[in-house]
């Protein structure tokens, strides 16, 4: 099931926060407030879609130290800072670490929402590219380590009678394993598998360590989901 996309806003200003969430709802966004970085961090489900609209400077933790604290987290939620001081070195730093944009106040409630639903455009996707990346590992785990190999040499290009070589096996065990590969992971053809190669190269040119050594005969089932 999907989770619905947030806006979530952090910021110390009763008034910004009350007047922010009133332009929001009335375009149609569920918002989520918050006082504090502490709080948003206690409340925040991490498996949230939505963007995160954050203020600078804060009590305690500031807004750059808490995109830091979600970065260490590995929350992925799109970062928009507002402040109403023009911090260069702040906003030098929160763009290093992959903030969407930094607003100084006041902001209009025009500009404000276009900059929002471009951060939730690129949190859809993101999470889209997860989903793939995701369905792809599955997959790519179904092969054996012959498989895996044979799979990665076809993805920079190489023949069948090259990876024959390269592999010191047969031509017709070269073509079995690519089949059976092309089988396990759902594409039809060498473009298929090249488009699927964005989400896999990794996974397919390093088998994990309980499928490394196994012989070129290894016809052990796939495992299940």
């Amino acid at each position: 099931m999907t989770t619905p996309a947030t806006v979530f806003l952090v910021d110390d200003d009763a008034a910004v926060r009350t007047a922010v969430t009133m332009s929001l709802q009335q375009a149609g966004l569920a918002v989520r407030c918050y006082a504090s970085a502490e709080a948003f961090l206690t409340d925040f489900p991490p498996d949230h879609r939505g963007c995160l609209v954050l203020d600078v400077r804060m009590p305690n933790m500031s807004g750059i130290a808490l995109q830091q604290e979600l970065s260490k987290r590995q929350i992925t939620l799109p970062v928009l800072f507002i402040t109403g001081f023009g911090d260069v070195a702040a906003s030098v730093s929160a763009m290093k670490n992959g903030a969407v944009d930094f607003l100084e106040k006041p902001v209009t409630p025009e500009v404000l929402l276009s900059r929002i639903r471009e951060a939730l455009g690129h949190d859809r996707r993101m999470a889209d590219e997860c989903i793939k990346r995701e369905s792809v590992r599955q997959r790519v785990e179904r092969l054996t380590a012959r498989e895996r190999q044979v799979a990665g040499l076809v993805m920079r290009g190489k023949t069948n009678k090259e990876i024959s070589r390269a592999l010191d096996i047969s031509y017709r065990t070269v073509e079995k394993y690519r089949a059976m590969a092309m089988s396990k992971l759902g594409v039809g053809n060498l473009a298929e598998l090249c488009h699927l190669g964005r989400y896999a190269t990794a996974l397919l040119t390093d088998p994990p360590p309980a499928q490394r050594g196994l012989s070129d005969h290894d016809t052990s089932a796939p495992k299940s989901n």
